[in-house]
């Protein structure tokens, strides 16, 4: 059964105390290892990743053998199951539909006085895209982070994944990245995969952003070459907070709670309520479910550690609570279910109404599914075409429209003591003052 606590400053605080230890900034035990792989990779480039993806993966690549062939891509699509592929088409265009309208455009201002002002929009040139491998191959991570990046006109796009022990990549990733239309592929991963495109190697190109999803290592790597290159972010486990009422389905909310708390045991799923009938049942309808899922023995551990139903005494203080926690996913099953959302300050994807379950905005809604985690969608946002641009001002003065101010930036600048500063503007008009 899942713990039914009421909602009190206390218990709310404790909540919040135990989610933050999933962190990835609370993991320095791993960073000392982390650095160590990122040093190498630095200054000895394609050895020490053919050495690391040996030693981590158990198989010893090259020059020759590092980059997925056309062949292996090609193989990879032929053997999916015609449907998959469909419902893949599918979901990228909802994807690319969706960040459409996120792009944006450079603009110009411009004055009588000869003034121009403006913001110049540019694609990054090359990102690197993280894919996770082993038994977990998601292809709609591959669509997620690759999509929004080809609508910003990105020009390259590299994707890195583990191997298999055989030396191959997970075929449903690769027709994944063929459908997504990825560039180039390689096949390596952990925190010497960041490390390769952040610096690059003599096999790997070092790339502007690197995206994507990973585990503790890859997720402190990122960290770690913040700076080199830009990042998405530090992605944290897995986490859904649902808002209902006595209206709400405890049948719907028992099961979307465990779509996420099925992640991995650090994996997060709360449900605060008005209702204490609703949350009894809620509770009743997760033992049930428990019996047939296939992941049964890790959402109980996830449960157990970061499952809770929290009983307020109304919706105002349901919503306060909902926006402290500011959860990955926010799922709202009220009586009026938009009213909720517009008082909602903090989530990474908002999920209205009982018929918008969580796994929709994973898999095909559209909206990107790569969102702020352990409370940083207080200040972060989902991935977009936005982390896929970058932005350059643009200052054109004629010489009357300077003659104007110029006494004024020269004031600004000898009151900072930059005289230099004030000299760079001076002299072009130090022949006017001179007569």
């Amino acid at each position: 059964m899942m713990k039914i606590q009421k909602l009190t400053p206390e218990t709310k605080q404790d909540l919040l105390g135990n989610l933050l230890k999933r962190n990835p900034g609370n993991y320095g035990a791993y960073e000392a290892g982390v650095r160590e792989i990122l040093d190498k990779i630095q200054t000895e480039g394609d050895r020490a990743l053919f050495d690391y993806t040996e030693k981590f993966d158990g198989v010893r690549l090259d020059g020759a053998t590092i980059q997925v062939t056309e062949e292996e891509i090609q193989e990879a699509y032929k053997s999916m199951d015609p449907s998959l592929l469909d419902v893949m088409r599918k979901s990228m265009e909802n994807i690319r539909v969706y960040h459409e309208k996120q792009k944006r455009n450079s603009w110009f201002d411009s004055s009588p006085e000869g003034i121009i002002l403006g913001q110049k929009v540019t694609p990054l040139k090359r990102v690197g895209v993280y894919v996770p491998g082993g038994k977990a191959a998601y292809p709609s991570s591959v669509l997620m982070n690759v999509i929004p990046a080809r609508v910003a006109g990105v020009d390259e796009i590299i994707m890195v994944t583990p191997p298999g022990k055989d030396g191959r990549v997970s075929p449903v990733t690769l027709a994944a990245a063929k459908v997504a239309g990825v560039d180039r592929i390689y096949k390596v991963g952990g925190a010497q995969a960041v490390g390769a495109l952040a610096f690059g190697t003599e096999s790997v190109p070092r790339v502007d952003k690197i995206v994507g999803p990973g585990n503790i290592y890859v997720a402190l790597a990122k960290k770690a070459v913040y700076g080199y290159v830009s990042i998405d972010s530090i992605a944290g486990p897995s986490e859904i907070l649902v808002l209902a009422d006595e209206t709400a389905s405890p049948r719907y909310v028992a099961a979307d709670l465990l779509s996420q708390a099925e992640h991995d045991e650090l994996a997060s799923a709360i449900l605060v309520t008005t209702s204490p009938a609703l949350a009894e049942e809620v509770s009743r309808q997760t033992d049930e479910f428990l019996k047939t899922l296939s992941r049964a023995d890790i959402i109980r551990k996830s449960l157990e550690n970061y499952g809770y139903i929290l009983l307020a005494d109304s919706m105002e203080e349901a919503i306060e609570a909902a926006n402290e926690i500011a959860s990955e996913h926010l799922e709202i099953q009220t009586a009026q279910p938009f009213e909720v959302m517009t008082k909602i300050r903090n989530a990474g994807a908002i999920f209205v109404g009982p018929y918008a379950g969580e796994p929709l905005g994973d898999y095909f809604a559209g909206p990107n599914h790569i969102l702020p985690t352990n409370g940083t969608a207080r200040f972060f946002s989902p991935l977009s075409v936005d982390d896929f641009i970058k932005k350059s001002s643009v200052i054109s003065y004629s010489r009357e429209a300077l003659q104007k101010v110029h006494q004024d930036v020269e004031t600004f600048a000898k009151a900072e003591q930059l005289t230099a500063h004030a000299n760079s503007i001076h002299v072009r008009f130090e022949e006017e003052e001179a007569q």
